[in-house]
């Protein structure tokens, strides 16, 4: 699954910290779904996407092989 998130957080001025405070993870989990090593819960891109104020589909995009 590819994303958009640190485009999308780098382009608010949101730190990795801020926003995991934000959703309730980990630092690590944001940095891990940003370089697509974990993909986010249908929750958790939820939260995210409320975050954000962007749907969903905006911000994580399904690749082929998913």
């Amino acid at each position: 699954m590819k994303n958009v998130l640190k485009q999308e957080r780098k382009s608010r001025k949101i730190t990795q910290e801020e926003l995991a405070s934000l959703v309730g993870v980990s630092r690590q989990s944001i940095n891990a779904i940003e370089r697509g090593k974990y993909i986010p819960s249908t929750l958790l891109a939820m939260k995210i996407s409320e975050i954000f104020n962007t749907p969903v589909n905006c911000l994580f995009e399904l690749e082929s092989g998913d």
